[in-house]
């Protein structure tokens, strides 16, 4: 979901989407990374029109830099299913 704007005018935007979805796969991305992110939507308030407008997400200026080569690092190698059994070992 997108939160609310207020007190947030500090923050950097590192990521633009149509979709709601996409842009919360990126927030996951970069906390599990250890960058705070958030979500905003960029036009239309989403309690009222849902999914309308776009979202973006939101870091510290401080960690924008991080965040953004983050996101370009996964998109140049994102992580298939082979990874993740590789990472998670026998059950």
């Amino acid at each position: 979901m997108a939160e609310p704007a207020a007190d947030h005018e500090e923050l950097v935007k590192v990521f633009d989407t149509d979709e709601e979805s996409e842009a919360m796969v990126v927030r996951g991305l970069l906390e599990s990374a250890g960058i705070d992110a958030m979500i905003q939507n960029r036009e239309a308030p989403q309690d009222i029109l849902p999914g309308v407008g776009g979202v973006v997400v939101l870091v510290r200026p401080d960690q924008a830099e991080e965040a953004r080569q983050t996101i370009e690092e996964y998109r140049t190698h994102p992580a298939t299913d082979e990874d993740e059994a590789v990472s998670e070992g026998p059950a």
